[in-house]
């Protein structure tokens, strides 16, 4: 497996024809650099599709994923007030599965009934 030790999001829309090497120059353009063992997603205007660009230490890889149904829960530019985003494991795993991973805290608790 490809180790991962931290995910990155970026919120401006990428042309989801864009492939490793597209990616990786916007990788470089928004994080300043690829580090080793990050991975960086992007998503298109709709936020129906997104791809992960994963710097192994050795190249890259890049993985595409879409929904049958619905769309990803994206943050909009400008919501944020940056242009990337830091994911713990748990919201990465949230997000892929179309969840609303920004809430997850909120999620696990229930303060009445």
């Amino acid at each position: 497996m490809i180790r991962v030790d931290a995910v990155w999001l970026a919120v401006e829309p990428i042309d989801m024809r864009s492939g490793a090497d597209r990616l990786l120059a916007r990788v470089v353009q928004v994080f300043g650099a690829a580090q080793a063992h990050h991975g960086y997603l992007f998503a298109n205007a709709r936020a129906t599709r997104i791809k992960l660009l994963v710097h192994d230490g050795f190249g890259v890889w890049c993985a595409a994923r879409r929904l049958n149904l619905g769309g990803f829960v994206w943050p909009r530019k400008g919501s944020t007030g940056t242009n990337a985003l830091t994911l713990t494991r748990e919201q990465f795993d949230a997000l892929v599965l179309g969840l609303p991973w920004q809430r997850l805290e909120a999620l696990k608790r229930i303060t009445h009934m």
